[in-house]
């Protein structure tokens, strides 16, 4: 074999999630009703931000953001997923498998440092209000946003450099309804216990070391608040929870997926339609269930396209 890559695989085939047509149906009418929800609610929490001056802050700039790549993260392996669903042969080809690959781990890292950011955002107005308009200024957040998206980028480059190489020359068959590293390596012609350890390591100890990071600095805030206000610990309570779900639902099936020793693939198929349709569903909804300004902003610019669309 002649070359840098000795790949001969064209393309992998997926087993999907089940061969039950009932189950399928199912899968079908929630899979496609939570990812349109999807579309709808970050759309909206991105144009209601847009949209409204009051909103043009810094804790709904960062937000808008999250919402932007909910957007992306949740079109990344649902809409394949969905189509594949009743298909009898579920195929990708080889660079769309890298490709799928490459915005699952640029996203996905790019989100782990907006998440920490807000966590930032939130410790700043919380224990430091006065000085809250100065840290977090327009410089910061635009800052703040181009650090996020390199380091997602280096991430995924970082993780593919590994991969992109290996030769495939003949079991090309993943149980599973996406591309991702851990299954993909498995299926390589060579020996690859070395290479799955240090590419799980990689994504495990960045998932692990920022989940413990944000879970810390949430109980920094609250013991902080709780020294300076006990009357002002069930209103930093009020904020942060929003937060800490998010932070949950996010890692918690990151964590599984790079640092259970134990896999399974029925777990990891549930796990993934969780992370990939229903955590970007409920981001807004959570963060948008306590907050009045963007509510009433929501219904606003609801109204407007109503009353636009009577008029055309």
């Amino acid at each position: 074999m002649d070359g840098a890559n000795h790949s001969v695989v064209s393309e992998f085939v997926f087993l999907g999630l089940s061969n039950s047509w009932g189950i399928q149906l199912l899968l079908f009418f929630f899979s496609s009703m939570f990812y349109v929800a999807s579309l709808m609610g970050n759309l909206l929490i991105v144009f209601s931000v847009t949209y409204d001056p009051h909103l043009h802050s810094p804790v709904y700039f960062l937000l808008a953001n999250l919402s932007f790549l909910d957007l992306g993260f949740c079109s990344i392996t649902a809409p394949k997923m969905i189509y594949d669903l009743f298909r009898k042969h579920k195929t990708i080809s080889f660079g769309g498998c890298i490709t799928q690959i490459f915005f699952i781990h640029a996203i996905g890292g790019t989100e782990m440092v907006l998440l920490i950011a807000m966590a930032f955002d939130r410790y700043i107005a919380i224990c430091k209000p006065l000085h809250y308009l100065t840290v977090m200024n327009p410089r910061m957040c635009i800052l703040i946003l181009i650090t996020s998206w390199m380091f997602g980028f280096i991430h995924s480059v970082a993780q593919l450099a590994f991969v992109v190489d290996l030769p495939f020359c003949g079991p090309n068959v993943l149980d599973s309804f996406y591309c991702d590293l851990p299954q993909l390596i498995k299926l390589a012609c060579t020996e690859t216990n070395r290479l799955e350890f240090i590419v799980t390591a990689n994504s495990g100890l960045i998932s692990v070391g920022s989940f413990f990071t944000l879970i810390t600095s949430y109980i920094f805030i609250l013991l902080t608040v709780q020294k300076h206000s006990s009357s002002g610990l069930s209103k930093a309570l009020s904020t942060l929870s929003a937060h800490v779900t998010v932070v949950v639902l996010f890692f918690g099936p990151l964590i599984f997926f790079y640092t259970w020793p134990f896999p399974s693939s029925h777990l990891d198929k549930f796990l993934a339609i969780f992370d990939g349709v229903l955590t970007p569903f409920l981001n807004p909804v959570i963060y948008t269930f306590r907050n009045k300004e963007m509510k009433v902003t929501m219904k606003k610019l609801c109204r407007q396209l109503v009353s636009y669309r009577k008029l055309s």
